[in-house]
Formats: structure tokens, C-alpha cells, sequence
């Protein structure tokens, strides 16, 4: 139970009874000033309550009848407006023709960067560079289907072996061991003649043998010396770049199991402006044609 109340002796103002080694307590109310305020800013909750539709409640609406998504409506529409001749611009000019004009190019840089971020950068990352797993870098100069902007343009709009898109890019790589057209020692062989068609230090016999492997099974997409195809979209095998990884457990399992990555058809996604905007921006990266 609480103390008598009595007064403090060095300030005069009476006490909340409380004590606690030998302190007491004060009864000293919060200042006029600061009740006054606190009071105003309830009542100025009540009103905006009633004017504005600040209770999350689905179809409510203030006396004023604004809501935020009402007022962005307009918003858009006149921003779409400034932006319809530019866009109509860009609509019917080729990607080529857009680079080559400098306020069509910036504005498709511009655009073409915020598009990347909303629909590619999770899977080619935020600056183009590709990423583990099968995520190509678009900001060098290996390319597997071709970096001009003819080529860009075609692979950004049909994508890649989506199964939405007729004239979508791509030819399933055969599962080698999976499927039984080479065994174990054959995809071996395959692996070591592979990593020696970029300088690397292998088993000579069994690159030897691979070569003969390669010769009967490979050629025909990856060519002679493992040069690649772009119009089947097989990559190079003799430089340093690697889509699932070059060293030898990952070229064993890609000869074995093969990879079939996956890009949506932009196409059917994107209006054709954005596709030329992105078209423009992926061949800025540094590596276009």
C-alpha cells in the first residue's frame, strides 16, 4: 500500500506516496502547453478520420471522397501522354536506327536500364553479368545465339526453349550417359578432350580417345574444334567462358545430363518499344556486335 501523501520538502509539491531508498516520489503534471498540443492532435485524427479514408476498410471513403489510388490515375495518363510520341518513335525505328540517333538513344539507355531491372536483372543480375546456374552474361562478348541487335532483338522477344513461343531459341542437348548414347568412360574421354580444347591440362590418352567421341557425337553443334553454333545456340567450347561451369565435374555432368535453361518470350509480355529499348540497353552492356 501506498504511503501517505505529504509534501516534498525542498520543492513543495506533493508526493505520489512512492518511495524507494529513501526517494520520493513527485506528483508534477505534464505541462498545459503539451496537453493542449496532445488534445489537438486527437481531434485532428477524428477530422482527417471523417475527410479522408484513413480506416483500411475495402471501399471506404472520406467525405472528400480522394483516394491515392484515384488521384495516381490521372498521374499516369498524362505521364503516358508526354511519353506517347517518343514511344511511337521507338515503336517503329529498328534498334539500329535508334543507336544511331542520340535522343532516341538515350532514351531507350534510359528506359531499356529501368525494363532490365524490372524483368531481367534476376536472372542476369543487376549489371548484366550473369549469374551461376545457367544466367548468361550479357556484358561480354560471348554470345550463343549473337550479338548484333537483329540478334538481341530476336532472343529477348521469343526467349529461349519456353514452350510459349513457336520461334523460341534453342535445341535440347542430348542427356549422354542419362539416355545411354555414351557410357561412363565415353563421357570421360568427352570431358578431357573438351577441357583441352581450351588449353587446359588433361590426360592426353584420354583426350585422345575423346576426340574420336566428340567427332561422332559433338561436331555436328559444337563444331570441329568446339567452336559453337549460334544458330543452334551451342556454345563455344574452346575459350574460358562457361554457362554451368568448366571445371571437370561440371563438364562431365553437362555431357551426362545435359542443361536446358529457360528465358520467358518477351514478346508476348512487353510492348514493342520496350523490347527495342532493352534491345538497345543489353548491346550497351559491352559486348554487342
Amino acid at each position: 500500500m501506498p504511503t501517505k501523501i505529504e509534501k516534498d520538502s525542498v520543492t513543495g509539491r506533493e508526493t505520489t506516496g512512492h518511495e524507494w531508498d529513501g526517494l520520493k516520489e513527485l506528483n508534477t503534471p505534464l505541462p498545459r502547453w503539451w496537453l493542449t498540443l496532445f488534445y489537438v492532435t486527437i481531434a485532428f485524427a477524428v477530422v482527417w478520420v471523417i475527410l479522408y479514408p484513413a480506416i483500411p476498410v475495402s471501399g471506404l471513403r472520406g467525405l472528400t471522397g480522394w483516394t491515392a489510388r484515384g488521384a495516381l490515375g490521372p498521374e499516369i495518363q498524362a505521364e503516358q501522354a508526354k511519353q506517347a510520341p517518343m514511344l511511337a518513335k521507338l515503336r517503329t525505328a529498328t534498334p539500329a536506327q535508334i543507336a544511331a540517333d542520340p535522343e532516341l538513344r538515350n532514351y531507350a539507355l534510359a528506359g531499356g536500364r529501368i525494363a532490365f531491372a524490372n524483368n531481367c536483372a534476376a536472372c542476369h543480375g543487376a549489371g548484366g553479368q550473369g549469374a551461376p546456374g545457367g544466367f548468361p552474361s550479357l556484358a561480354d562478348d560471348d554470345w550463343l545465339y549473337g550479338g548484333s541487335f537483329d540478334a538481341i532483338r530476336f532472343t529477348i522477344e521469343h526467349g529461349v526453349r519456353n514452350g510459349e513461343d513457336a520461334e523460341a531459341r534453342g535445341i535440347a542437348m542430348p542427356r549422354f550417359l542419362a539416355d545411354g548414347m555414351l557410357n561412363a568412360g565415353q563421357v570421360n574421354d568427352v570431358a578431357d578432350y573438351v577441357l583441352s580444347l581450351s588449353g587446359r591440362a588433361t590426360d592426353a590418352a584420354a583426350a585422345g580417345r575423346g576426340e574420336t567421341v566428340f567427332a561422332e557425337n559433338c561436331v555436328a553443334c559444337h563444331g570441329e574444334r568446339g567452336e559453337g553454333n549460334r544458330e543452334m545456340g551451342a556454345p563455344r567450347l574452346s575459350d574460358q567462358v562457361w554457362l554451368y561451369g568448366g571445371d571437370r565435374p561440371s563438364v562431365l555432368r553437362s555431357i551426362g545430363y545435359a542443361h536446358a535453361g529457360v528465358m520467358p518470350a518477351w514478346g508476348k509480355r512487353l510492348d514493342p518499344a520496350v523490347i527495342n529499348m532493352l534491345t538497345v540497353y543489353v548491346h550497351a552492356l559491352g559486348g554487342g556486335e
